[in-house]
């Protein structure tokens, strides 16, 4: 029996995720990504680009492709696409799991100042010039406009299109993971004296957080949304196991 598994991908680890379960016997994988990433990584699974359109939408695909197990594994931060799978699967009465890797704490060094959204983050630069080093993205990087007296250095996969309306803007392109050495070099050569980051969680990107810390740079840290509560699991061998015991056999009998 081919039990049919679709990824809702986001996240580093999806890609990860769908070439095991694809190398595992009686699994059909298909990894879907929203398209925001110009050019993303080749994924070695049959892959979907683009919206469901919605909760119904994503719900018919579902019974459509006879799926058997939705795996949310979009980035963090996509808590809409986390929402509307887990209602989809709801309503079509597929099994949901999550992989979900943890977020960073603060240590002992570290300067946080933690912030609940983009918007607020822009408002806790303060008045006074700053040397800001923006390492969200692209996406929401326009919320930065509100505050125009700062001096950014931007770093995303894909351009930042349109540029930012504000006078002094530097754009980076460039795909992690971002080493802690290269990070901190970085950091000096453009004197930057704040950054402002997601909880991404991982080590691919931890290395500005690191950096800041020896540097004694303020980091203003985007906390995570509210995500459903759904089974997950923190990394791609935990999630994978937790599909084997799913699909196991002798668990569906109960033995």
């Amino acid at each position: 029996m081919t039990h049919r598994i679709l990824i809702l991908g986001g996240a580093t680890e999806a890609r990860q995720l769908a070439g095991k379960l694809a190398r595992r016997e009686g699994f059909s994988v298909t990894l879907s990504l929203a398209g925001r990433t110009e050019s993303p990584v080749a994924q070695g699974v049959p892959v979907r680009v683009g919206g469901f359109g919605g909760v119904a939408g994503l719900a018919a695909y579902l019974r459509q492709a006879h799926v058997d197990l939705l795996i949310d594994a979009t980035h963090p931060y996509a808590a809409r696409i986390s929402a509307n799978a887990a209602d989809a699967a709801r309503q079509s009465g597929v099994s949901i799991l999550a992989l979900r890797r943890p977020g960073w704490e603060p240590v002992s060094g570290d300067r946080w100042t933690l912030v609940d959204s983009v918007a607020e983050a822009a408002r806790a630069l303060g008045p006074a010039p700053r040397r800001v080093f923006l390492a969200i993205g692209r996406q929401e990087a326009g919320a930065f406009e509100a505050a125009p007296q700062h001096r950014y250095l931007i770093r995303s996969v894909d351009p930042v299109e349109p540029k930012l309306a504000v006078p002094d803007a530097r754009y980076l392109l460039a795909r992690g993971p971002f080493p802690e050495a290269d990070e901190r070099a970085l950091l000096e050569k453009y004197d930057v004296d704040v950054i402002v980051s997601k909880n991404s969680g991982g080590e691919a990107t931890y290395g500005k957080i690191a950096a800041a810390r020896a540097l004694g740079i303020e980091v203003v840290m985007v906390r995570r949304p509210f995500l459903p509560d759904v089974p997950l699991a923190e990394t791609v061998d935990a999630l994978a196991a937790m599909v084997d015991h799913l699909f196991d056999p002798v668990a569906e009998r109960g033995v």
